[in-house]
């Protein structure tokens, strides 16, 4: 089926609304710490399915897939790395046959390896971004997201890759927190307006943060990102709020209504696609949903 892009939908006025938590859902399905969320694409795949259907019923206009630490790299870590294809694959297909007209995001986390250390090559890396956007394209994915990002050349390098191997739509997202002086920046120390122009000089088609913040926090970050942004869309998945550990588990203290209240000031800091990251739900994005159909 012939979609418009999701930046094309987004620049015509369009507030869209993303997705919330994977690794949330699966834990809750009984994924074990440690354990490789992936390998549930072919293992339980009735489960991810369910996850993707969960979030288009609450009305979410695009839909992740079960592939954010796919890359050869990373499921190394599990004995994986030669089954990226297969898995990454198995991924998108679980989520298109979910989404109905929706879109499929295909997302591409970071390897974990870092180049300032020495740990991975540009070679490597760009060998191992574009194996995982290839196969989740070829899975059925509309576009790619390389998500959770910190260091401003391993995302070029995910956008470019992640380009060259499928000419996707590629959106980009960053991860900060606050620093004690105030700013917002990226592990690595990188500010939301650099973010935005590395991702876009690397050509990326939409921007953004998640992770990280609840909605209050991410409101200061996009109004700067927008700064540099170039007229690209901000996308934005944010935490259900800073998580505290109780019993040696992370729980999340906002729920829908107190991420819905936040949503007309998210909007006006620049932002053209909401959904949720860690300790969100289907009953978030649907209370999102509500709030994008109020304004």
């Amino acid at each position: 089926m012939a979609r418009t892009s999701i930046a094309a939908a987004a620049r015509s006025g369009r507030i869209l609304i993303s997705d919330g938590a994977w690794g949330t859902f699966l834990y809750r399905k009984g994924l074990g710490r440690g354990q490789c969320p992936e390998l549930w694409c072919v293992d339980r795949p009735d489960d991810v399915r369910d996850i993707a259907s969960s979030y288009i019923a609450a009305g979410a206009d695009m839909v992740e897939t079960n592939s954010f630490g796919g890359t050869r790299i990373r499921l190394d870590s599990h004995g994986l790395g030669g089954r990226a294809g297969e898995l990454n694959e198995a991924a998108a297909r679980l989520s298109r046959a979910a989404a109905g007209d929706a879109w499929v995001i295909g997302s591409i986390g970071p390897t974990g390896k870092m180049l300032v250390m020495g740990d991975v090559t540009r070679e490597e890396l760009r060998a191992a971004f574009g194996e995982q956007a290839e196969a989740l394209a070829r899975g059925g994915a509309d576009a790619l997201c390389i998500e959770t990002m910190s260091d401003a050349e391993e995302a070029a390098l995910a956008v470019r890759a992640a380009k060259e191997a499928t000419g996707l739509e590629v959106i980009c997202t960053f991860t900060f927190d606050k620093t004690v002086q105030g700013y917002y920046r990226t592990m690595m120390g990188l500010s939301p307006e650099d973010a935005a122009a590395a991702a876009l000089d690397a050509g990326a088609d939409i921007v953004g943060t998640n992770c990280g913040n609840g909605f209050a926090g991410m409101i200061e970050v996009v109004k700067a990102m927008r700064l540099a942004a170039r007229g690209a869309p901000i996308m934005v998945q944010a935490n259900a709020g800073l998580p505290a550990s109780v019993d040696g588990v992370d729980v999340y203290p906002e729920g829908p209504a107190d991420m819905a209240a936040l949503v007309p000031a998210l909007l006006d800091a620049g932002a053209s696609i909401v959904g949720g990251c860690c300790g969100t739900t289907p009953e978030h994005i649907a209370a999102i949903r509500r709030a994008v159909r109020a304004r």
